[in-house]
């Protein structure tokens, strides 16, 4: 599969039309992925990846793991209300100590 010409891909105004293309047909792959009855692929296995929301979105929250989860990833969701962070611990502490974790 090719790749983007973008390292990040933050909005369109860097795209050109290979890209467009390529997004494009990633969605059509991945139609087709989510009419299956198992609905994943390989993609993220054996990878373990860290969601660090600061403010509630259910929305936000639901749609980010289950993306992960359909590219087969391991999944630890942190909530700021229920950490250290509550008590005083650094932004910067709390991510050392998931990094640690080796997500």
């Amino acid at each position: 599969m090719s790749e983007l010409s973008v390292n990040h891909l933050l909005g369109i105004k860097y795209l050109n039309q290979k890209d467009i293309e390529l997004i494009f047909e990633t969605a059509d792959h991945f139609k087709e992925v989510i009419n299956r009855p198992i609905k994943k692929v390989p993609s993220l296995r054996d990878i373990t990846i860290a969601n660090l929301f600061f403010e509630n979105s259910t929305r936000t929250k639901l749609s980010f793991e289950l993306a992960e989860k359909r590219l087969s990833a391991d999944v630890i969701n942190f909530s700021s209300g229920q950490s250290s962070v509550k008590k005083g611990e650094t932004l910067i502490d709390t991510v050392n100590n998931i990094l640690s974790m080796k997500v």
